[in-house]
């Protein structure tokens, strides 16, 4: 045997570099709908330098002396109201989209691709994804984060979690990270589609209610460039559509602590367009790729309650984009440059 013949059974060769795996992520869900599993999900979630910027050490005392004592419980409460026979919807979901999502890339002759969805938190993790994805042999990758908007709280996260899994690799793949696709033309084409969809199903409402998840003002105030691109994403919305800019707004939900988010409010918006005369709403939250938490329960529950308690009287939620076909070929769309 020669003594230059290779020592290991790793394929070195190149045979396998046009191999492409392509990692859909999302944010992620608890395993179960119980406040054990909650606990463990935000003790991950809650504890990410990018979700909370304050000193780590105050952080992870109010964290772990407050916090997990007592928001599991109740957040169980309300993962429990939206479960279904399929567990979390989110995560469901997201395997729908890369099930379809990888049929439409062999429908459309990339043979050589294989997609693979995981979780910023909880399961399946970003390890387990990338792992499996060089299990495969596929050791060039794409990172699509499902967050149309480029945020620190979502895609950054997720960028830390991959470059975390790949400095432990001693083959580092070709690696592309999309950051961001809120100006991708099939995005806001699938997006007007399902608002024309609702439109002509129930007419046109006294306003149209973009909510975008929120963030602390502070982080756009440090330069996080998620609430411009969130309005630059309804205006390309209302122009396909040819909208009157009039009937539209723009807020912004999902605020936690005591410090000053984005504005205007999404609940607190909902709560004083009655009092203007404003009683008949749709709501669309673009930000989200797939219903959750935040707009099954949040947008569909605890938003409609509060319009209707201040008099609205129509309120109807358009849901998320979801496993649309429309969507995923909007998704494929913005993979394609890089396949």
């Amino acid at each position: 045997m020669s003594r230059f013949s290779a020592v290991t059974d790793n394929p070195h060769d190149g045979r396998f570099n046009q191999k492409t795996g392509i990692l859909l992520t999302n944010l992620g869900s608890p395993d179960a709908p119980t406040a054990a599993a909650l606990r463990i999900y935000l003790r991950e979630f809650l504890s990410d330098p990018r979700i909370v910027e304050i000193p780590r050490l105050v952080w992870m005392i109010i964290l772990h002396g407050i916090i997990l004592r007592v928001r599991p419980k109740r957040s169980a409460k309300l993962y429990k109201s939206i479960w279904t026979e399929n567990g979390s919807p989110l995560t469901h979901i997201t395997r729908q989209q890369s099930v379809k999502l990888n049929a439409l890339l062999k429908e459309q002759g990339y043979t050589n691709t294989e997609v693979v969805m995981a979780m910023r938190y909880g399961n399946p993790s970003i390890e387990a994804g990338l792992e499996e994805l060089r299990n495969k042999g596929l050791t060039r990758i794409i990172i699509l984060p499902m967050y149309p908007q480029y945020s620190s709280p979502t895609t950054g996260s997720t960028f830390d979690a991959v470059s975390s899994v790949l400095r432990k690799w001693r083959w580092v793949p070709e690696l592309h990270f999309i950051n961001g696709y809120h100006k991708n033309t099939r995005y806001i084409e699938s997006l007007a589609n399902s608002i024309s969809e609702d439109l002509e199903a129930n007419g046109m409402p006294q306003k149209l209610v973009f909510s975008y998840h929120g963030m602390p003002q502070l982080f756009l105030e440090r330069g996080d460039p998620y609430h411009c691109l969130c309005l630059q994403t309804t205006r390309l919305v209302v122009e396909k559509l040819g909208l009157d800019k009039d009937n539209v707004i723009s807020t912004f939900q999902s605020r936690f602590g005591k410090a000053e988010w984005l504005k205007p409010y999404t609940d607190a918006t909902l709560e004083s367009l009655p009092n203007e005369g404003i009683k008949d709403i749709a709501i669309i939250s673009p930000a989200f790729s797939a219903d959750c938490l935040e707009t099954l329960e949040e947008l569909e529950g605890e938003n409609r309650e509060i319009f209707e308690e201040a008099g609205g009287e129509k309120y109807r939620y358009i849901a998320a984009l979801n496993d649309r076909d429309d969507h995923i070929n909007a998704i494929f769309d913005v993979l394609k440059p890089m396949l």
